[in-house]
C-alpha cells in the first residue's frame, strides 16, 4: 500500500506549494464535485431543461455514489494527511480515500451531460471541470493521485456502462406491466443494500490505525475522530428507487415537459426545491435514527421519497400549478 500511494505525496506538496491563495478557490472547485452539488443540478435539469436527461444522470450519479462507498470500505485505504506530515490538511474527510468519490461522480456526471448535450464546446468544458474538481482533491490533501486515477477509472466504467445499455435496457423496461417496472429500482437499491451489508461483515475486523485516527484530529481539532469504516448505502439506494420509480410513472404519465419560460422554470425549481427540504428535513425531524433495522428501513423510506418528489410528484404539482 505504501508504494502506491505514497509517490503521491511530492506532489501534493508541489501543489500546495503554489500559495495559500488558491485555498478558496480549490474548496470552491471541491464543492462542485459534492453530492450535495450534484443534487442541486440533477433537479434543475430534470425540472428546468431536459427531463429524461436529467433523470438519467441522477441514475448513474445515484449508482456511481453507491459504488463509490462501498469500494472505499473495501479497500481501506487512508488519506493524504492521516498518514504523512510533508502535507497540509484542508478539508476534513471521514471515509477512507480510494478511490476519489469527487473524481468519480464527476466523471459519471458530467460525462453523462456531455454525452447528452453532445456539443464540442460542452465536452470541453466539462472535461476540463472534472480534471479541476480532482485537482482540487489533491491540492486540499484529502486524495494522492492514486485516488483520483482510480476515480476516473471507475467512473468512466460506470459511465461507459450507462452509455451501452441505456437505450436497450431502457426499452426492455417500457415493455413490461407496470408493477414489473418498479420492481426493477427496487431490486437495484436491495442489490446496493445486501453488497454493502457483505462489505461490512467482511471487513468487520480491520482495525483503523491509531496514527491515522491521531493525524487527523490534529488537524481539525473541532471534528470528530474518523469512522471510516462506516457503510453509507441506504441513503443512495433509497434515493435511487425513488428516482427509478418516479421515472418510470413520469414515463407513463408523459405530461411534462421542462421547456418554458424563464420565470417558469425558476419558479418550478423554487418550489421543487422547498418540496426536497420539506421531505428530508420535515421526516428527519419525526422518524428514529440509528443503525438498527426500523431506523435504516425509514431512512431508506424517506430517501426514496425525496427520489420520487423529483421525478414524479413535483413534475405533477407544476403541471397542476401550470407552471409547465
Amino acid at each position: 500500500m505504501d508504494n502506491a500511494l505514497l509517490w503521491g505525496i511530492p506532489i501534493i506538496s508541489w501543489l500546495q506549494g503554489l500559495g495559500t491563495f488558491l485555498v478558496t478557490p480549490m474548496k470552491l472547485l471541491s464543492f462542485l464535485g459534492t453530492e450535495d452539488f450534484f443534487l442541486l443540478v440533477m433537479p434543475a435539469m430534470v425540472w428546468c431543461v431536459d427531463a429524461s436527461l436529467g433523470l438519467r444522470i441522477g441514475l448513474v450519479l445515484l449508482t456511481s455514489a453507491g459504488v463509490n462507498n462501498l469500494l472505499k470500505v473495501a479497500v481501506g485505504w487512508p488519506r493524504p494527511y492521516w498518514v504523512s506530515d510533508k502535507v497540509t490538511a484542508y478539508a476534513f474527510e471521514s471515509s477512507y480515500g480510494l478511490p476519489s468519490g469527487h473524481a468519480q461522480n464527476s466523471m459519471a456526471l458530467w460525462g453523462r451531460m456531455a454525452a447528452g448535450l453532445r456539443r464540442r464546446a460542452w465536452v470541453i468544458g466539462l472535461g476540463a471541470l472534472i480534471f479541476l474538481i480532482s485537482l482540487s482533491r489533491l491540492y486540499l490533501a484529502v486524495h494522492f493521485p492514486s485516488d483520483v486515477l482510480a476515480g476516473w477509472v471507475v467512473g468512466g466504467i460506470l459511465l461507459a456502462l450507462f452509455l451501452w445499455l441505456e437505450k436497450p435496457v431502457g426499452a426492455w423496461i417500457g415493455r413490461q406491466t407496470l408493477g414489473l417496472q418498479l420492481a426493477v429500482p427496487l431490486l437495484a437499491a436491495l442489490l446496493m443494500i445486501t453488497v454493502g451489508a457483505l462489505v461490512s461483515a467482511a471487513t468487520a475486523d480491520r482495525l483503523v490505525p491509531e496514527e491515522w485516527v491521531a493525524r487527523s484530529t490534529a488537524a481539525f481539532l473541532d471534528e470528530p475522530p474518523i469512522d471510516p469504516q462506516a457503510v453509507d448505502v441506504v441513503s443512495s439506494a433509497g434515493t435511487l428507487f425513488g428516482l427509478g420509480a418516479g421515472a418510470v410513472l413520469l414515463r407513463r404519465w408523459g405530461k411534462f415537459k421542462a421547456d418554458g419560460k424563464l420565470g417558469a422554470r425558476a419558479a418550478r425549481f423554487a418550489l421543487g426545491l422547498v418540496g426536497v427540504l420539506l421531505i428530508y428535513f420535515g421526516l428527519r425531524m419525526i422518524l428514529p435514527v440509528g443503525e438498527g433495522l426500523v431506523p435504516q428501513s425509514l431512512r431508506f423510506v424517506r430517501y426514496a421519497l425525496v427520489g420520487l418528489w423529483v421525478a414524479y410528484l413535483a413534475p405533477w404539482v407544476f403541471v397542476r400549478l401550470k407552471l409547465a
